[in-house]
């Protein structure tokens, strides 16, 4: 996982005044808050962080974030927690960062991707992604960012559940074992489909009782 840093600055004035400022100068309102730290109102360059989220391989963002203070840089390793955008101009509004520690395991939910196509599709049948992301618990240098699942070999009426994963070691996962991933279903007969087969027995009833008249 490729190490990310960002700089950041203190600041002391809140209220939506003060943020449309921040905005105005290229700069994002932010708070930086964690288990072991006090939450602190915080500023980033909006390039810099622009650049971190586009850099990023995942949906589960860690970085360096330097800290200027008044008694100089801090480095404390963040998990960016949430950014809210504006849904208009999709621009960065304000920015959540979470202190983390390396040696304490985290709660994350990570996306599922089902590789290749199944051969009972070939035979008619239909691919249906039941579970989409994965929830899992790990410390934070062991996290991965989604976990791939071939279902080539899946056959109409089979199917792929939690219990079936294969992880790396580290990896907890908080799902249940029975939880269906991916299943090939049968394809369904529309509404038209019936209509027609309804009509096909209607006449060959009709044609029987004509028979017997």
């Amino acid at each position: 996982m490729e190490q990310l840093s960002l700089n950041a600055q203190m600041r002391d004035q809140k209220g939506k005044s003060a943020a449309r400022k921040l905005r105005r100068q290229k700069k994002v309102p932010a708070i930086l808050y964690g288990p072991d730290t006090e939450p602190v109102m915080i500023a980033v360059d909006y390039p810099e962080l622009l650049r971190v989220v586009n850099r990023a391989t995942g949906e589960n963002i860690f970085l360096d974030l330097h800290l200027q203070t008044d008694a100089g840089v801090e480095i404390k390793k963040v998990m960016l927690k949430e950014l809210q955008t504006d849904p208009v101009k999709d621009t960065f509004l304000h920015a959540d960062f979470y202190a983390i520690s390396m040696d304490k395991e985290l709660t994350f939910e990570i996306p599922i991707i089902l590789d290749n196509t199944p051969v009972g599709v070939s035979k008619g049948g239909v691919l249906q992604h039941a579970l989409r992301e994965l929830t899992i618990t790990c410390l934070p240098d062991k996290l991965i960012d989604s976990v791939h699942v071939d279902v080539s070999g899946l056959e109409i009426g089979d199917a792929i559940h939690v219990k079936d994963l294969q992880l790396p070691e580290g990896i907890e996962v908080e799902d249940e074992p029975e939880t269906t991933i991916a299943v090939v279903v049968a394809p369904a007969v529309t509404a038209e489909e019936l209509a027609e087969e309804v009509e096909e027995a209607e006449e060959e009833q009709k044609t029987v009782e004509s028979n017997k008249e």
